[in-house]
């Protein structure tokens, strides 16, 4: 059972626990800092990018608890106890997630710095029920997420191979 008692003070720090890409972390942190900056500064995960710094462009979504959110707009403490996974969390020892291999099957990125939040959002969006899975749904659940270059009709045709692959895997058994 997870204790939600929240951080705890440590001086004038925060003794913070949280699970980042599967793995239990311990920090100890000032309480204004960002998860984007724990991520990329204190934990080395990179991929997660520093866009605008103003939850505008998408480049930092993350998954928190399965949500997509910009981990520039969310400060670290609040994810005290709850599970982060970033793009590298994304893969698994079976291999890259139906979303990576679909941004590579149709060129879904040109400079590539806005993938990895792409990415995120995709993810998320095709384990939402809510979300139709038409092309107006799809554009409608991206539109967080900015790419300066224009590939939004690869990344679209992105998701939707990557909601079909994971259709496949739901029906074979191969995932839940």
């Amino acid at each position: 059972m997870m204790d939600h008692s929240g951080p705890t003070r440590e001086g004038g720090e925060l003794a913070l626990a949280l699970t980042v890409n599967g793995e239990a972390r311990r920090l100890t942190l000032p309480p204004n800092v960002t998860l984007l900056e724990v991520l990329r500064d204190r934990l080395g995960l990179t991929g997660t990018k520093k866009g605008c710094d103003h939850g505008q462009c998408g480049a930092c979504t993350v998954r928190v608890d399965g949500q997509a959110m910009n981990a520039c707009l969310r400060l670290a403490v609040m994810c005290e106890g709850q599970e982060v996974t970033t793009v590298e969390g994304l893969a698994s020892e079976v291999g890259l997630h139906p979303v990576q291999r679909a941004f590579l099957e149709h060129d879904a990125y040109q400079c590539g710095f806005c993938t990895p939040g792409q990415m995120m959002s995709a993810s998320a969006l095709l384990e939402d029920e809510r979300i139709g899975s038409d092309d107006a749904a799809v554009r409608e659940a991206m539109s967080g997420n900015i790419c300066r270059c224009g590939a939004y009709k690869n990344i679209l045709e992105a998701i939707h191979t990557a909601r079909e692959e994971l259709a496949s895997q739901r029906k074979e058994g191969g995932i839940s």
